[in-house]
């Protein structure tokens, strides 16, 4: 079991440094706004939370591409890999269009959510330029979904980590207005977020057209790049469950955010800055399960359910030490890290107890990461998303709601619904998993009703 965890992190860690790579971005653009005042911060937090359910949602239709392709890996079909991967190309390039379209021309309706006024109209802007980065942001991610089905996963790091310093200094110019340029302060970050993005997608597809690892994938275009609507449908069975549950996710943090912001600016901007910290440990988390969720299909590949017990075994008692690891970090620096992001006394103090909630659900969040990966992993898609759907939206919101306004706990209150939601889909996930893997290992069946004859 240890071995097949080491593989696992060794595939991982490529993925989550790109990963970390990308959500640096947010905090460094966090940071960077922050400096200013905090209701450019809240403004920030403000679009971050309004786009943040349509852009999983395209991030989960661009997971399909990895695992269809980490399939016909599995079974050694290299025609087949290039024909997912143009199909799945022109998918997510319609979703990312969808979605961003549908931010860009409804910026507008950011007035109607009780926000702080002046923090709409800092907002509009903002929320206008980050809906067209969601184009180049998807493309990128549905090239990099293809390599690491592949179990290439060092390319699009490589490139992550490049576009950290070149947001940096298009933050530094845009932002703040150095070396000439205008300053533009949000918009600014805006600019930088949609200029790095298309770089990076730009970089990517250079790379798979011309690089010879994939030369044999791009080589047999004439005969796989055609559009086939079972091809589709296949993509689309994974995708569109993997975009409800990523997005029923997101959206449980992104609704909280926005009732939130209700209650004040400095209520936003503390929530922003604990959820900021939170998502940056989660995304260690997603490059575990994007790992086994890879591994797994490709087991599926060979029809081999013992490989994908192990394997699943192992990355959950992986999940389990890492999230002890991050609760223990949060609860021990949760007064030191709010100051990197705002120096209001209000927004730290607020935060640092945020981040104490934060704390608490590391582990909860860490493996139901993993398990939902690993379920994706073996097509069992359906199930998980109304289990999904039940621990944040039927029991966790709500339940964080009254705690918020009618027992008056404020922003606390949202954060105790999002930790009781985040365990129940941990409990539920973990066991759905076990128990289709069970039902698919005739050896350990054989094994269970040999001692229960004996017995």
């Amino acid at each position: 079991m240890k071995n097949e965890a080491s593989q696992t992190i060794k595939l991982a860690l490529p993925i989550i440094i790109g990963e970390l790579a990308q959500m640096a971005l947010h905090l460094i653009d966090t940071a960077m706004v922050g400096a200013i005042s905090y209701k450019q911060l809240a403004a920030a937090a403000l679009v971050i939370n309004a786009m943040n359910i349509p852009f999983v949602i395209g991030i989960g239709m661009t997971i399909s591409v990895s695992q269809m392709v980490s399939l016909a890996h599995g079974r050694r079909d290299a025609q087949l890999v290039s024909h997912y991967l143009f199909n799945g190309f022109v998918l997510c390039t319609l979703t990312a269009l969808a979605i961003s379209l549908t931010l860009v021309f409804g910026k507008n309706l950011l007035h109607n959510l009780g926000q702080d006024p002046e923090v709409v109209t800092l907002a509009i802007p903002f929320m206008q330029l980050m809906g067209l980065s969601i184009i180049p942001m998807l493309l990128f991610m549905t090239l990099k979904q293809f390599a690491d089905g592949l179990e290439y996963t060092k390319t699009a790091m490589i490139l992550s980590l490049a576009g950290m310093p070149l947001n940096i200094l298009l933050n530094w110019l845009l932002i703040y207005g150095n070396w000439g340029f205008p300053r533009l302060e949000l918009a600014g970050a805006g600019w930088a977020t949609l200029i790095t993005r298309s770089c990076m997608f730009l970089a990517l597809g250079a790379i798979i057209l011309k690089h010879k690892t994939f030369e044999k994938y791009v080589a047999v275009r004439k005969n796989q790049w055609k559009l086939r609507s079972k091809t589709l449908g296949e993509l689309l069975h994974i995708g569109i469950p993997s975009s409800l549950q990523i997005g029923m996710e997101a959206g449980a943090f992104a609704v909280s955010g926005i009732i939130i912001g209700t209650l004040g600016a400095v209520a936003q901007a503390s929530h922003q800055i604990a959820l900021s910290c939170a998502s940056f440990t989660f995304m260690v988390s997603m490059g575990l399960a994007q790992a086994g969720s890879i591994r797994v299909s490709n087991a599926l590949g060979r029809n081999d359910w013992g490989k994908i017990y192990v394997i699943g075994k192992s990355i959950i008692l992986t999940a389990l030490l890492y999230g002890i690891f991050c609760a223990a970090a949060f609860g021990i620096f949760r007064n030191q890290l709010p100051e990197a992001f705002n120096k209001n006394q209000q927004v730290i103090e607020m935060a640092a107890l945020l981040l104490l909630f934060a704390a608490v659900f590391q582990i909860s969040d860490s493996t139901q990461a993993i398990s939902a990966g690993l379920l994706r992993g073996i097509k069992d898609v359906k199930t998980p998303t109304i289990l999904i759907g039940i621990a944040y939206w039927v029991v966790g919101i709500p339940f964080g709601y009254v705690l918020a306004f009618h027992f008056d706990m404020g922003a606390a209150g949202m954060w105790l619904g999002l930790i009781l939601g985040l365990t129940l889909a941990s409990v539920f996930l973990i066991t759905r998993f076990f128990k289709m893997t069970k039902r698919n290992l005739p050896d350990l069946n054989a094994e269970k009703q040999k001692a229960t004859n004996y017995i």
